[in-house]
């Protein structure tokens, strides 16, 4: 099923310049999204040193946001479908930029952690909104399509900005600078947005609080379980792990009987979608791992500096930001299978030649080799899954559709800071083979799935 809009809507009737500002508000708030993500990476050592914590202190300073962000996307889908997207958008953004200024300010570990989860939660209440403002702007087809290459390019160029604007931030003037940045972006956003351009209607499907809250609790039980084992701290991680597996069955329970399930089970049950939405959780792995782990050694084995750590990464971001208008040009003409599985095969092989170069001590040439496949790969399968996504939502639901991959795909980004931030206290090149490792499995599951009938992913 399509996700469609009669003619007669009024999104119909928007002209294309309002169409265009409020599509560009739109890709703009995903950029200080996925900004916030990035931005950070290269701002870890001297973030430990002003505030005198360690690694597993680092995985909290960046899980902190992560963990809030998936844990609620689902909820905050379900949320945009129900009170209106632009509204639950609105409000997320204005918060971000709030919750980023007092974060400029923190005074230590603890108080950015906590202000690292405001930012996820109104992170998480602006994403799956996007996805209904998108589809609300442009209900025909052809135009939908290239209104998400649009976003998804515009987007990549905050994956892009990331580690060099942080760099820039740090070198200049320390890691809180880098969530200053966030506040006239923000203000720039709710600028673009204003109007009844992305005007969007109640719906009446009603939202299960309950089996919500008990997603959101085993989600965040689970990573700080895994955190505390990476850490050794096995007291802590044996009572998270209880927690995480009481609120595990009382979400079965509860999604059992439950008239308005936290899952859509129609689209569960294609092997298709199953298999696309393992893909966005290994694409998060490995390129969230990877933005955790690689600063670490570029800075403290190779001694590199804030702003020359930001331009090594450049193989790896440019893509992000310059190769997605041909990746939706590729999925109008074929479709969104091929750019998926050759995005996984070009992870794959990005990660195993990081893991090869780390462990052969290796000079950059080869490490920005790994970069750039990463990078490329990165590029094709995140537009073709957010196309999937679109295509397959049936009419009502495309926030909690894109709730569903964007929390899949969140918690991928927390599994991978926490199994390659435990890898790394061995040796980085075992963290990069672990993404390497996990890509794979997510090639060949697409790969096997394809071969068999369902939907679409």
């Amino acid at each position: 099923m399509t996700l469609l809009t009669s003619p007669a809507d009024p999104a119909s009737a928007t002209t294309p310049p309002g169409r265009r500002r409020a599509l560009a508000g739109i890709a703009l708030g995903y950029f200080m999204v996925l900004l916030d993500m990035t931005v950070l990476s290269v701002a870890e050592p001297d973030l430990a040193a002003s505030l005198g914590t360690s690694v597993a202190g680092l995985q909290w300073a960046t899980t902190g946001y992560t963990v809030v962000f998936a844990a609620l996307l689902l909820s905050a889908g379900a949320a945009a479908d129900r009170y209106g997207a632009e509204r639950l958008f609105r409000g997320g953004i204005a918060v971000f930029a709030l919750a980023s200024l007092l974060s400029a300010f923190a005074p230590a570990l603890w108080a950015l952690v906590l202000l690292r989860a405001v930012l996820g939660a109104a992170a998480a209440a602006s994403v799956p909104a996007m996805m209904v403002m998108i589809a609300r702007l442009y209900p025909e087809p052809a135009a939908r399509a290239r209104a998400v290459s649009a976003w998804a390019a515009t987007s990549g160029a905050a994956v892009a900005t990331g580690p060099l604007a942080g760099g820039a931030l740090v070198e200049w003037a320390g890691w809180r600078a880098v969530f200053l940045v966030n506040v006239p972006v923000g203000t720039a956003v709710l600028a673009l947005t204003a109007g009844r351009a992305v005007a969007c209607p109640r719906g009446r499907r009603r939202i299960d609080w309950p089996a919500q809250l008990a997603a959101a609790a085993a989600l965040a039980l689970l990573t700080d379980a895994l955190i505390a084992a990476g850490a050794q701290a096995w007291a802590h991680a044996a009572c998270s792990a209880a927690g995480f597996g009481v609120s595990a069955m009382a979400l079965g329970r509860l999604e059992g009987r439950s008239q308005a399930p936290v899952l859509n089970r129609a689209l569960l049950r294609s092997a298709r979608v199953r298999a696309g939405l393992l893909a966005g959780a290994a694409v998060n792995f490995a390129l969230t791992g990877g933005l955790f782990v690689l600063p670490l050694l570029l800075q403290e084995r190779w001694r590199l500096g804030p702003l020359q750590t930001g331009l090594a990464f450049l193989p790896l971001t440019v893509p992000f930001a310059v190769n997605p208008p041909f990746t939706g040009r590729i999925v109008a003409r074929v479709g969104t299978r091929p750019p998926i599985l050759a995005g996984l095969a070009l992870l794959t092989g990005g990660a195993a030649v990081l893991a090869g170069t780390v462990f052969a001590g290796g000079g950059y040439a080869w490490l920005a080799v790994g970069l750039l496949m990463t990078g490329f790969g990165v590029s094709y399968v995140l537009p073709a899954l957010v196309a999937a996504v679109i295509g397959v939502a049936p009419e009502g639901t495309a926030g909690a559709v894109g709730g569903l991959l964007n929390a899949v795909r969140q918690v991928g980004a927390t599994l991978g800071v926490v199994v390659m931030g435990a890898a790394v206290s061995v040796d980085t090149g075992w963290a990069l083979a672990a993404s390497a490792v996990v890509c794979a499995v997510a090639w060949r599951a697409f790969a096997q799935a394809g071969r068999g009938g369902g939907a679409r992913p």
